[in-house]
């Protein structure tokens, strides 16, 4: 996992900080993704539909961002 050691600990462990930065974004935008109702709930019957709901949302919040 990328959850950073303890100060204290004696043997640390490796911890790869930008691999956890790029980790972080991603998850982010996954958060993001769950406020879209239709893609949370998946009302698409299509694995082709789902994905183009994904990419709008994507491209709206992508554009939106703060």
């Amino acid at each position: 996992a990328c959850i950073p050691p303890k100060k204290n600990r004696k043997s640390k462990p490796p911890y790869n900080w930008h691999l956890y930065k790029k980790r972080h974004l991603i998850e982010n935008m996954f958060a993001k993704l769950k406020d879209w109702r239709r893609v949370a709930t998946r009302y698409q019957r299509c694995a082709h539909t789902f994905m183009f709901a994904i990419h709008i949302a994507a491209s709206f919040i992508f554009y939106l961002k703060e």
